[in-house]
């Protein structure tokens, strides 16, 4: 099998791992790695015994694929450009911090015949991966997601940091179904920006959802529920743990759990998309799909904001 030339742009937190990963991938062939320090690009470059480079420009004619690891602000103006230059993009959630920019990276990415994934790495989670394929027809779904407080992801909301991840599942689960009302709360409070964030959201195919996300929380907690006519389902992907219960013939509760040993769902995210690029084959988490939890995300925003504004007012 030919390996696809990969390259990590941002090898900060996060990115190093995009670097670590691709490095081993049999499938994949790391070429270089990109960040605006210059030591810390040779210092990644050098674990894994690839090129680095200050520009990512410099990386485009060695690469097929790039992986884009950077700020969420500073996504679109190098995901354009790569994109321009055919390049087939990894990019981390969100896909950008705007919703016309998102559009137009999808938009690009469809004109050039390029692969576009986004990091929606919760559906790479055992836990989670159970429960997606257990679940038919979600009555209703409700979600926790905190974390504590740290400046590293401070650049966007609590809505666009960890949010979005239980927006995606829950559109997932609820593919191509319409929205019929959404009510979502929330408050900046160790930032300015929103830190903390509920929203009740009902769609019209009668599932509805209800949805918490904090920055600001001393026990962090990732926990997604699930009910159906007849069962619950739930994915613990902090603690690798699924749990359901099912209503057996005689009308007794059958439950059953499940621990999952420690998995590597970013190596197997980072693979989809390489197979993807090989076999030109639409990704697990595609551009689009990423817009539609975009657009929700957005909505949310707008629905907190004006809220606050009426508070502040007031």
């Amino acid at each position: 099998m030919k390996k696809i030339k990969v390259g990590v742009i941002g090898v900060g937190h996060l990115g190093r791992f995009h670097a670590e990963k691709f490095a081993r991938m049999e499938e994949a062939e790391l070429c270089g790695v990109v960040d605006i320090r210059e030591e810390r690009a040779k210092e990644i470059a050098e674990k894994y015994g690839t090129a680095w480079f200050t520009d990512f420009r410099k990386l485009l004619p060695e690469v097929e694929a790039l992986s884009i690891v950077t700020p969420t602000v500073t996504h679109f103006e190098i995901a354009k450009e790569c994109l321009l230059a055919g390049k087939h993009l990894f990019i981390e959630k969100p896909i950008t911090d705007r919703l016309e920019t998102a559009e137009e990276l999808v938009s690009l990415a469809e004109r050039q015949g390029l692969i576009l994934q986004v990091g929606h790495i919760e559906r790479f989670q055992p836990s989670m991966k159970r429960l997606l394929s257990e679940v038919k027809r979600p009555l209703f779904i409700e979600a926790h997601r905190l974390s504590g407080f740290t400046e590293r992801a401070l650049d966007v909301d609590v809505i666009l940091d960890l949010m979005i991840h239980d927006l995606d599942l829950v559109l997932a689960l609820n593919p191509k179904v319409k929205l019929k009302a959404l009510l979502s709360a929330g408050a900046p409070v160790l930032s300015d920006k929103i830190d903390i964030a509920s929203v009740r959201i009902v769609f019209e195919n009668g599932c509805s959802a209800n949805l918490t996300a904090s920055r600001i929380s001393l026990t962090p907690q990732r926990r997604f529920r699930v009910f159906e006519k007849g069962a619950y389902f739930s994915a613990d992907t902090l603690n690798r743990k699924y749990f359901e219960v099912r209503l057996g013939e005689d009308k007794r509760l059958i439950p059953e759990e499940e621990s999952f040993p420690s998995a590597d769902p970013l190596l197997e995210e980072l693979q989809a998309f390489v197979r993807a690029v090989a076999e030109g084959a639409s990704p697990p988490v595609s551009g689009k799909e990423a817009l539609s939890a975009l657009e929700l995300a957005f909505r949310i925003k707008r629905d907190i904001e004006e809220n606050l504004q009426k508070f502040s007012a007031g």
